[in-house]
């Protein structure tokens, strides 16, 4: 059934406008709420179960239970985190409340189309919430028709109530968040931004547990290179793989004392990296166990820096190439493989000399393969330690490489340690 004629059947039945149940629905529907349980929803806002359907409100659930084709819920929950933002629909701004909900049983994220002046540790009835799914998990919908009571008595739960997180602790999807940093790189960019160019500020984000990288929506003067700054109300998105901060209009951006920030990357082994999704500074150890093509001497597009075969990009057609130099190395340290690339820099530290020597070194031999193949007779076989960003997707894990030098470590040694970790 189209949306229109969804609209006219729900009008005649309700006895209410058309082009209000429209507008109610449409906005439903786009917010991913299926067509059978957003007109159950407008049914039980304008008064009528639905035939069959009950009449009040849904009986209480307990957030564990909740799934995402329940429709609409009651749950009685604790308020953990609180977030604003502004989001686009159909051309206007909108602001937003959204967090995170715990109960005895578990959490849930929350999206508030509604301002019910929630309040971290506040604990409510939220009833007649819609129940979507979000990145795989449900969530719930606090909008026009849903009630919330706030209750005096406060609900006992076993989840740390307020958005302060240390860095390490991030996730895609988190809202609300609170962390004290340094800002260890600022850089200022336009960008084609929903209102035309817009001014942000992006870069890397250091504490004692880790490092990410942020976006500043709205350019706040204390986030400045070098400052150690408490960002209030930030929300967590995954950018190439990891948890990004973004920072908005609504985040608070104070000035504190200076944050310590850890030299040390986040050991791991290489299991433990890829099953983690992606790591934006993950240092691995393990044996390269081979040089993949596409090493060595490249060719890269002048206007977008893509690697080009025979002189063609995919996005510009026929260019006229600028060389390089890169490594694709397999590193393998018994839990899992990798793909370490190493840029120009690192190349030319692992080749021992610099582009120009390479290129040079390809003309005499008349071949441009003879600088992968030395790479490779050097690096195959050794171990060594990588520190860098790793992301996983549908191509497998791959570690941009920010340092790459060969192991102190003794490998007999780790490789007794990785067999007793395995045994256990």
């Amino acid at each position: 059934m189209s949306l229109e004629d969804a609209a006219e059947e729900l009008a005649s039945d309700l006895g209410v406008d058309k082009e209000e149940v429209k507008d109610d629905l449409e906005k439903l529907v786009s917010y991913s709420v299926p067509m059978d349980e957003a007109k159950q929803s407008l049914r039980r806002k304008y008064g009528d179960s639905g035939g069959g359907g009950g009449g009040g409100e849904p009986p209480k659930t307990d957030i564990a239970d909740i799934e995402p084709d329940m429709g609409n819920v009651t749950v009685t929950a604790r308020v953990l985190t609180v977030g604003k933002r502004s989001i686009r629909y159909e051309g206007d701004d909108q602001v937003i409340f959204e967090g995170e909900l715990a109960d005895e049983t578990g959490t849930i994220s929350y999206t508030a189309w509604t301002d019910f002046s929630l309040s971290a540790g506040d604990t409510i009835t939220a009833g007649n919430a819609g129940v979507r799914e979000w990145e795989g998990d449900p969530e719930l919908n606090l909008g026009e028709s849903t009630t919330v009571t706030l209750h005096d008595e406060p609900l006992e739960v076993p989840y740390d109530v307020g958005g302060e997180r240390d860095l390490i602790d991030l996730r895609p999807g988190d809202r609300g968040r609170t962390v004290e940093v340094k800002a260890l790189e600022v850089e200022h960019k336009t960008i084609d931004g929903r209102d035309g160019e817009t001014d942000i500020l992006s870069g890397v984000l250091g504490d004692e547990t880790a490092r990410l990288p942020f976006t500043d929506w709205d350019p706040h003067a204390e986030l400045a290179e070098g400052e150690s700054v408490r960002l209030k109300d930030i929300y967590v998105r995954e950018y190439r793989g990891v948890p990004s901060v973004n920072v908005t209009e609504f985040s608070t951006v104070e000035t504190v004392p200076a944050v310590e920030v850890s030299d040390s990357a986040t050991e791991m082994s290489v299991h433990e990296a890829v099953e983690a999704g992606g790591v934006f500074d993950a240092e691995l150890t393990g044996n390269v166990i081979e040089v993949r093509d596409g090493s060595g001497l490249i060719q890269r597009c002048s206007e977008c820096g893509r690697v080009v075969q025979n002189d063609q990009c995919r996005s510009h057609g026929q260019v006229d190439p600028e060389d390089d130099l890169r490594v694709k190395a397999i590193l393998d340290d018994g839990t899992d493989t990798v793909t370490v690339v190493l840029g120009r820099e690192l190349t030319e530290e692992v080749y021992g000399g610099t582009l120009k020597d390479a290129l040079e070194h390809a003309r005499d031999a008349m071949d441009r393969e003879v600088v992968a193949e030395e790479i490779a007779a050097d690096l195959v076989g050794r171990e060594y330690r990588v520190r860098g960003a790793l992301s996983v997707d549908e191509y497998g894990a791959n570690l941009d490489a920010t340092e790459f030098e060969a192991s102190e470590g003794d490998p007999e040694t780790r490789a007794h340690e990785l067999l007793a970790e395995v045994g256990q």
